[in-house]
């Protein structure tokens, strides 16, 4: 799971990035509200936490932005605002959940997994199922030919981003954003070689190479994304 912490405060993104990272989330971070909004549409985030006082964009005004743009990533709000119209003011702009600072890392974790189950059923409720591949992203795995094959999850990220944007050309640096991270230190080499996994494993002679761009999973026969 990729995760956004907008939080003005360093020691405590340093903290919460250290517990985050420990509990199996990818983590980026933005200073300000500004930073924040331009990170979170770029739609490689999978969760949202912020503050709502930031500096340049408060929290209220980046969430109700967000969703006005047509973004459902999940919003969590973690705050020392803390009275219910506070509250009640973070929900009504955009916002999934809401917990107030101070607070105990049990119950942010908590939390987040909620909204991680929440998602995960919201996107693997039905299977994905295109040009003969029925493909469960929950489970990392692939059905071809009546053959169950497994994928690494990175593999499986990489499968998902092509499979969502069917027909249409995902540019390596989208790539590398959504499946290793907005400041990760994954080269287009990278990309070029988790292709190479998937070409192998599933034989995709659909999956098509944009020279110098990216990637796209070509539509073959009027095949149609099904889900």
């Amino acid at each position: 799971m990729k995760l956004l912490l907008v939080e003005d405060e360093n020691k405590l993104v340093d903290s919460l990035s250290h517990l985050l990272r420990k509990n199996g989330f990818v983590v980026d971070a933005a200073l300000d509200g500004e930073a924040g909004i331009d990170m979170a549409c770029t739609g490689v985030y999978d969760l949202i936490v912020l503050d709502r006082m930031l500096p340049n964009k408060d929290g209220l005004s980046l969430v109700k932005e967000f969703r006005s743009m047509g973004h459902d990533t999940p919003v969590l709000f973690l705050t020392a605002k803390d009275s219910p119209e506070d509250r009640a003011e973070g929900l009504n702009a955009g916002a999934d959940d809401y917990l107030v600072k101070p607070f105990f890392s049990v119950e942010l974790l908590a939390r987040l997994q909620a909204l991680t189950r929440r998602r995960s059923k919201e996107l693997t409720d039905n299977l994905l199922t295109v040009n003969g591949l029925i493909f469960n992203p929950l489970r990392n795995q692939v059905i071809k030919d009546n053959e169950v094959v497994q994928l690494t999850l990175k593999e499986s990220q990489l499968l998902e981003l092509l499979v969502r944007n069917y027909g249409q050309v995902v540019t390596k640096e989208q790539i590398i954003q959504k499946v290793w991270g907005y400041f990760s230190d994954a080269e287009f080499t990278t990309v070029n070689l988790y292709i190479h996994y998937l070409r192998k494993k599933l034989k995709l002679s659909n999956l098509k190479t944009v020279w110098g761009v990216g990637y796209y999973l070509h539509k073959e026969n009027n095949a149609t994304l099904a889900n």
